[in-house]
């Protein structure tokens, strides 16, 4: 409990420096109804952007190097089991938001899935639910959930390191790591480690399609910020 207290307490404090620094600071397949839509529900552009060049730095000269590295040693199917893995893992994430929005078919989905993966796919390292099953999974979180009962995105906010959010995403980032069975590993020092390496091993798997993004984009922000944006209003509609 005084571990979520404290998290909380840091996202809040860091929020609030985020509006602050935002004020100081002072092409997409996309419609241009909603493009519009985003660029207006962007009051904090200045540290939006800044933080956006921030991370992209981190990511071009540290981050995807080193997932470079590790996929030089790591073959694609161990890498691909090991995503599984963690996947699996998160499980009680998608299970409660879908629970949460009502979405009896989408949480038994969920529970199957978990199921039959953790024992005839070892721990989730082979997705059999899918493959051999067809029981398809359900991304939910409690952003989405959040903006099913009618919660608006408010204003865009990039992250350091995770990027792209808005503020009612960020509060949902809140709940999905309190029931996030990662939260509650025992020490600071392994949860950082094992949440380190799944990122790395993730970014091992999206980076070309990062590098592709920003090769393409003229303007990355506004690129990142209304993909962003387009992909969650359709992810909480569906």
């Amino acid at each position: 409990m005084k571990k979520s207290m404290l998290f909380l307490l840091g996202l809040c404090l860091f929020f609030f420096a985020t509006v602050t620094l935002a004020h100081a600071i002072s092409e997409t397949d996309f419609d241009e109804e909603f493009t519009t839509s985003a660029a207006k529900n962007d009051p904090f552009e200045g540290y939006n952007r800044l933080m956006t060049r921030v991370n992209d730095i981190l990511y071009v000269h540290a981050f995807i190097p080193a997932a470079k590295g590790y996929a030089f040693f790591a073959p694609e199917p161990l890498r691909e089991g090991i995503g599984n893995v963690f996947y699996n893992l998160l499980f009680p994430v998608r299970f409660i938001n879908s629970l949460l929005q009502g979405e009896a078919t989408k949480s038994a989905d969920e529970l199957f899935r978990f199921v039959i993966n953790t024992t005839v796919g070892i721990g989730g390292f082979f997705e059999v639910a899918g493959t051999h099953f067809n029981i398809p999974t359900h991304p939910e979180d409690l952003g989405q959930t959040l903006g099913v009962y009618g919660m608006g995105s408010g204003p865009h906010l990039v992250w350091p390191i995770l990027g792209p959010s808005n503020v009612r995403d960020s509060f949902g980032m809140v709940g999905d790591w309190l029931v996030s069975p990662t939260t509650y590993i025992k020490t600071d020092t392994d949860a950082l480690a094992i949440k380190s390496f799944y990122r790395l091993n993730g970014l091992s798997q999206t980076y070309p399609q990062y590098e592709a993004l920003r090769k393409d984009a003229l303007d990355l922000y506004p690129y990142l910020r209304d993909f962003y944006e387009s992909r969650r209003e359709t992810l909480i509609r569906e």
